[in-house]
């Protein structure tokens, strides 16, 4: 491991203490982390402009939207572990150069093909950055208790930055044209490659361990892209063929890839690491956190436009609301996590997310609006809580020359669990809605409450009641699904530190 020293660090007995350069280091790093994670939802406002310049066909559209995701996905396990080999510094750089690069090639594109190319040069300088973040906390706040308050930082940073993604689009489509939403990234990351190499130290494992294998990497781009993809179409549209084959590819693909890590001396994956309860099961909550979060913010943002009648834009500023209840319970959690074993902390926020979901599985009609904004703030504070001091114990478990492809798969984790979100409580979602429907209705109207938009008023209204009763019974199934969650912490994770 190569650290260079900083004067913020005192001698003495146990863990060196972080100081100011540490600290303003973590504010640099914050600058990648709230761009990447804003990048996934920023095209939300964005879309029908860029559709009556470029005008792309339905299938580019997707494409627009969902390269970013997919590539950023398929490509963190690889990044992570070149990280550990070539220097988390010298990546995180690299990929803010890409990232300010790819954001001007995006904002100028003249065709859908040009703009899908760019994004998916995004999501490839995103894979770049976003384990190097974790990994660098991980090597400059050597005290746990300074550690879990960098990682609270983290959490809530990248929490707010999907949050805040749609609000500004919507406030920049307004002023300027659509181009505007990618361009915003050059200062942060112009301002990154200058502070980045006089505050962060560089990192990386000491002994490389062999050539890197292209063929694991190459692997873990196959097997998640298909899957993840996959999942998604399925979410969205139902059985069909081809996400169905790209389902069991990817799992097939995830089996030898997994197979070969087992055979290697030097993996790109420790799958001794994720054996061990402290790292592996905090993966797991953590993936079982983000199929509540990413499955049902769907229902909830078509909830403020659809049935309440919201702006897009309006919509998006009350999604915002939420984000008070995590601001304020993730430092809390931190906290009580330095009194009490932290598996029951996260436990606790667990089921705090099971009553927020439980609340709103209650909601019809005529609840009040305070009390959805209420309810979808006591879930988001409990999910991101656990998700916190899970981030925090899985990065103190991974030895520090493994800090970039631990830090890799936490995040691989957690895509994943978005896009199984999006299938499971989807398809409870869409069952719930079609049993609530009048047989009456027309088919499309009785498939999705935008296929109800253009119908009479009866029709509408009947949709707009049935929408909130899936809605509920997706809530419903979240806090299930939370129950296990908190389970499976106080299970797996008592005792571990």
């Amino acid at each position: 491991m190569t650290l260079t020293a900083s004067p913020g660090h005192t001698a003495g007995p146990g863990p060196a203490r972080a100081g100011r350069r540490e600290w303003a280091a973590l504010g640099v790093l914050m600058l990648p982390l709230l761009l990447v994670s804003m990048d996934v939802s920023v095209l939300y406002f964005a879309i029908p402009s860029i559709s009556a310049d470029l005008n792309p066909g339905a299938t580019e559209q997707l494409w627009i939207l969902d390269t970013y995701g997919f590539v950023l996905a398929g490509l963190l396990v690889t990044m992570g572990a070149l990280g550990d080999r070539v220097g988390r510094r010298r990546l995180l750089l690299g990929g803010a150069a890409l990232f300010g690069v790819a954001s001007v090639a995006a904002a100028y594109a003249h065709s859908p093909g040009a703009l899908i190319g760019a994004r998916a040069l995004l999501g490839l300088a995103g894979a770049c950055l976003m384990p190097a973040t974790l990994a660098l906390i991980r090597n400059l706040f050597q005290d746990p208790a300074q550690r879990a308050k960098a990682v609270t930082a983290w959490t809530s940073v990248m929490a707010s930055g999907i949050s805040l993604g749609p609000v500004v689009s919507g406030a920049l489509v307004e002023h300027f044209w659509w181009g505007s939403v990618f361009l915003i990234n050059l200062p942060a990351m112009a301002l990154l490659l200058v502070l980045g190499p006089l505050l962060l130290p560089e990192s990386k494992a000491a002994v490389r361990g062999g050539p890197f294998d292209l063929v694991s990497a190459g692997l873990s781009l196959a097997a998640l892209l298909p899957l993840i993809y996959g999942i998604k179409e399925l979410a969205k549209g139902g059985w069909a063929p081809l996400p169905a084959l790209g389902v069991t590819a990817g799992l097939v693909l995830c089996l030898v890839f997994v197979r070969r890590q087992a055979r290697l001396a030097h993996p790109v994956v420790d799958l001794r690491l994720i054996r061990t309860r402290a790292y592996g099961g905090s993966v797991l909550v953590n993936l079982l956190a983000m199929v509540a979060t990413v499955g049902f913010a769907v229902f909830l943002t078509q909830y403020l436009q659809s049935v309440l009648g919201q702006s897009p834009f309006e919509a998006a500023l009350w999604s915002l609301v939420p984000a008070v209840g995590v601001l304020v319970s993730a430092p809390v959690a931190a906290v009580l996590a330095r009194r009490v074993d932290r598996a029951y902390v996260m436990g606790g926020g667990l089921l705090v997310a099971a009553g927020g979901f439980a609340w709103l599985a209650a909601i019809d009609r005529a609840t009040p609006f305070w009390a959805v904004l209420v309810a979808s703030a006591l879930y988001a504070a409990g999910l991101v809580s656990a998700m916190t001091l899970a981030n925090e114990l899985a990065l103190g478990a991974a030895p520090p020359e493994r800090a970039g492809s631990a830090a890799a798969v936490l995040e691989s984790g957690q895509e994943l669990g978005g896009a199984l979100g999006m299938a499971i409580l989807g398809s409870i979602g869409a069952a719930v809605y079609t049993a609530a429907m009048p047989s009456s209705a027309p088919a499309a109207a009785r498939e999705t409450l935008g296929g109800a938009l253009g119908g009479s008023a009866a029709v509408l209204d009947s949709a707009r009641g049935a929408f909130v009763d899936a809605m509920g019974g997706a809530a419903l199934g979240a806090s299930l699904l939370m129950l296990v969650a908190a389970g499976v912490a106080v299970g797996l994770l008592r005792g571990r530190s």
